[in-house]
């Protein structure tokens, strides 16, 4: 199955869940998160401003903030299809921009070079057990982990992981995948 066909028919199931069982199952996934040792030993955590039917960001960020950890999340260049990084230490830091996505307000927040990102929290729309994923189709993250060496955990529910997806030279796995029910840790990137 390619990668449209794969995203489109996850994308579909996640449309099926109730509002119940979203909130449920993201604060499943969120709290196996914050048992994590990267996480634990992150300062300055990456994480995109989730939108349904994502898993549940908001209330991650808000831990994050309540133990003191710096939140830093996407700023999208869709002209050369790059993200930079701003840290946000409050909700009014944010925009709705294209697609309904929120952004951090440039004018209002600290751009963080990628160095200083000790822990990525990556979206995606599917997941292998190998840690490749399918994202949403325009290569942002892709490019940005091309260069990215702290380390990489993705959120998502069970529905969203496949036996396998088409896997490209320039794709990189991420290193651990956080669902409802397991923690998934790739062998070849085990960290």
């Amino acid at each position: 199955m390619d990668k449209r066909t794969q995203r489109k028919k996850v994308l579909s199931l996640l449309q099926e869940m109730t509002t119940t069982e979203y909130k449920q199952k993201s604060a499943i996934i969120v709290d196996r998160l914050l048992e994590d040792p990267a996480f634990l030993a992150a300062q300055t955590i990456g994480i995109t401003i989730s939108a349904f039917p994502e898993v549940a960001t908001w209330d991650l960020i808000e831990k994050c903030w309540g133990r003191g950890k710096r939140v830093v999340v996407p700023k999208c260049h869709r002209v050369s299809r790059t993200l930079d990084f701003h840290a946000i230490e409050h909700k009014n830091q944010l925009e709705v921009v294209y697609m309904n996505l929120q952004e951090p307000i440039v004018s209002k927040t600290l751009y963080i070079e990628p160095k200083d990102i000790d822990l990525l929290i990556v979206p995606g729309v599917v997941f292998s057990k190998e840690g490749f994923r399918i994202g949403f189709g325009g290569g942002y993250y892709d490019r940005f982990l091309a260069s990215f060496s702290g380390a990489t955990r993705s959120l998502a529910f069970d529905c969203q992981v496949a036996e396998s997806i088409p896997v490209e030279p320039h794709d990189l796995p991420v290193q651990r995948i956080f669902t409802e029910s397991k923690i998934i840790t790739p062998k070849a990137v085990d960290r």
